[in-house]
């Protein structure tokens, strides 16, 4: 730890219902030397409400790589600073990452000021299980990759949790439906805390055909979560023709020539062929 340092401060804020401000929150905005923001339009009237008047100024995903080290200098030298998105929990899908590990390189004190996360508020109402998930934040914007990225996802067991942007929610569902199957179970978190909040289950493709049916359900932020592919309790007998396969070319090629091979050999996708192996050369 750096002496006689000031402390980055990671501070949440409401997604959309003021009440979900936290007084230390407020407290920690009002007392630190400067407040760094994803977008200080967006953030001057939240903290004009709560009657903070410390400066602000700008870090975002175009700046975040110039500005990091001259906010984490004053940092050093003594100040404090509190890093705040748009809404929620910053890093996650949000700029700071650069910042936060700049900092603790330096060895300096970063501090965690919880409060609202839309990743955690939807978990905790879709009903889906949560003990292990895995959370893949926004996809790629073109179908092709993101199709791609959620083929690699297919048989992920644990649930899935994604953000998604009003301009891309029908594509993005009729993909996911597309590929990870259209019977597959799913909730569309909508504008959570705020006045239009909706939170809607059933199969993927009865998503699809709800956001054709209302365009008003396209509208806002949103957090998809799919539940995970059903977990197998043994190999099939297929699946034991793979292994018996990759178990001989593992023992003479490297792994990324084995899978290769036996994609060639079998017909089956390459992510698919890729796990099993890696679980086989681990000693699965």
């Amino acid at each position: 730890m750096a002496t006689g340092s000031g402390i980055l401060y990671i501070v949440a804020t409401p997604l959309g219902n003021l009440g979900d401000m936290t007084p230390r929150a407020v407290a920690v905005l009002r007392e630190v030397d400067l407040i760094a923001a994803e977008d200080t339009r967006h953030s001057t009237p939240l903290l004009r409400h709560f009657a903070i008047a410390t400066p602000i100024t700008s870090l975002h995903e175009h700046n975040e790589a110039q500005r990091a080290a001259t906010l984490l200098d004053r940092v050093e030298a003594g100040q404090s600073l509190a890093l705040i998105s748009d809404a929620g929990t910053p890093l996650l899908s949000d700029p700071g990452f650069l910042l936060v590990r700049e900092a603790r390189s330096r060895g300096l004190r970063v501090s965690p000021v919880p409060g609202p996360s839309a990743l955690v508020a939807a978990l905790s109402v879709a009903g889906l299980p949560v003990e292990r998930f895995v959370f893949e934040g926004f996809l790629p914007a073109r179908s092709g990759p993101r199709r791609t990225r959620l083929e690699a996802l297919a048989g992920e067991a644990r649930t899935l949790a994604f953000y998604e942007s009003p301009h891309r929610i029908r594509e993005t569902l009729a993909d996911m439906a597309a590929v990870l199957g259209g019977e597959r179970e799913a909730v569309l978190a909508r504008e959570l805390t705020k006045i239009h909040e909706t939170v809607r289950g059933g199969s993927l493709a009865e998503l699809v055909e709800l956001l054709e049916r209302d365009p008003d359900q396209r509208r806002g932020e949103f957090v998809i979560l799919v539940h995970g592919a059903p977990e197998r309790a043994g190999e099939d007998e297929r699946d034991g023709e793979l292994v018996r396969q990759l178990a001989v070319l593992l023992g003479e090629l490297p792994l990324k020539q084995a899978v290769q091979l036996a994609v060639k050999l079998t017909g089956r996708r390459r992510n698919e062929v890729y796990r099993l192996a890696m679980r086989l050369s681990e000693g699965d």
